[in-house]
């Protein structure tokens, strides 16, 4: 595992070096995601930084576990919302099973995912602010389930960034990452019209309640966090316009 973390850490390095389930019984196809122009990022000092290139290298995570020690009903009555958190990293490993957990691709023919999804459209996209985890540099990542990997969208430790935009809640500083789920609402706007909002409301409660448990089932702690500045989300993370932040997860050892 430590030669793994090695290889990826050099990987991480050179990236941002140079970076500046369903459950319907038609699936959409993966592949056919709507793109979008690689965004500029912007600092909170109003600096435009490099675009990202539209075909970022990929950061692969460690194989997925599909089995553990504790069993589901555990982690149901375990769940607490944990607020204080220890100096101490997390793995490359967790942070991939926690991605996993949100929205993870658990059928590759029919690409279904660990979350349902109205129309199999998947409008979420799971981003990674990374602050310690081993073997992985301090940035922003967004997450391929496809692929089980990253791509890093910007680099640097942007958690006192997010902390000032979520109304100074420290736990987004002190995580040792915080997950923020996105959501692409007009993917599932083209089908279901003016349903699709309260859709994409579902689907992020369902991929979030995913991430929570799967860090109970880990032993970390991760709270729950609606109340930040939206437009402000999107400027530290450098979201392109079509996704809209829904959701932040800080997650970490608890003290």
């Amino acid at each position: 595992m430590k030669r793994f973390s090695a290889i990826l850490l050099a990987a991480g390095l050179i990236l941002c070096a140079s970076a500046g389930g369903g459950d319907p019984a038609t699936p959409t196809p993966l592949g056919a995601q709507a793109t979008t122009p690689a965004p500029a990022i912007t600092s909170n000092e109003g600096k435009e930084a490099t675009p990202m290139a539209e075909s970022a290298a990929m950061i692969p995570l460690p194989p997925v576990k599909t089995t553990g020690a504790m069993p589901l009903e555990d982690s149901l009555a375990r769940r607490r919302s944990a607020r204080e958190f220890s100096a101490l990293p997390i793995t490359l490993e967790e942070a991939g099973q926690l991605l996993w957990a949100a929205q993870g691709v658990t059928d590759p023919q029919r690409g279904y995912r660990t979350a349902p999804s109205a129309g199999a459209l998947f409008p979420l996209e799971v981003y990674l602010v990374a602050g310690k985890v081993e073997g992985l540099p301090a940035g922003v990542y967004t997450y391929d389930p496809r692929r089980h990997g990253l791509k890093c969208v910007a680099t640097g430790d942007k958690r006192a960034d997010l902390c000032r935009v979520a109304l100074d809640q420290d736990p987004v500083r002190k995580a040792a990452v915080d997950i923020v789920i996105a959501a692409v609402v007009a993917r599932t706007e083209a089908k279901y019209g003016s349903r699709a909002e309260r859709y994409v409301h579902m689907e992020v409660g369902h991929a979030g309640q995913n991430v929570l448990l799967q860090a109970v089932a880990r032993g970390l702690g991760a709270v729950p966090i609606g109340a930040f500045d939206d437009k402000d989300v999107k400027r530290v993370l450098g979201l392109p316009p079509s996704e809209d932040p829904f959701y932040i997860i800080p997650i970490g050892p608890v003290r």
